[in-house]
């Protein structure tokens, strides 16, 4: 009777414990969820410079680089329904939508040659539905001089 109670406590320390731990391990990775976010929905209905913008696209590149996100036959990140993140820039002054490895590939210093003192708005964020982390982002120019 006495080993059966012992086994008894015993499964149960060890049911709690799994519980404990897969709690806590839930509560960590929905912090970096949130802290993630955080870099990104700062800039919601924000007016920022080309030169931030420039920033944030690098940063952008940076985490699906170490996602290992793939690319298409035309450098394009291909999109995963996890973690992938991407920006997507609107141009007033020939009414174009660009991705941003468009300006990560020719050079974001290029970038911020022609738009660095040019202000966008963010006007968009979409999430990955799995994951609930920013999926996309886009940026709209706001003037032209």
């Amino acid at each position: 009777m006495k080993k059966t109670l012992l086994i008894l406590i015993a499964i149960v320390i060890v049911i709690v414990c799994i519980i404990g731990i897969k709690y806590y391990s839930y509560m960590m990775e929905y912090n970096n969820v949130i802290k993630e976010n955080e870099e990104y929905e700062k800039y919601k209905d924000q007016e920022v410079y080309g030169i931030d913008l420039a920033t944030l696209i690098n940063k952008a590149v940076d985490k699906n680089e170490k996602n290992n996100i793939p690319k298409d036959d035309k450098n394009l990140y291909i999109q995963n329904d996890e973690n992938s993140i991407e920006i997507e820039i609107y141009i007033e002054d020939n009414e174009t939508t660009y991705k941003m490895e468009v300006f990560y590939n020719s050079g974001t210093e290029q970038f911020i040659q022609y738009y660095g003192n040019i202000k966008f708005k963010c006007s968009k964020i979409e999430y990955h539905e799995k994951t609930g982390k920013i999926k996309y982002i886009l940026f709209e120019q706001l003037q032209t001089s």
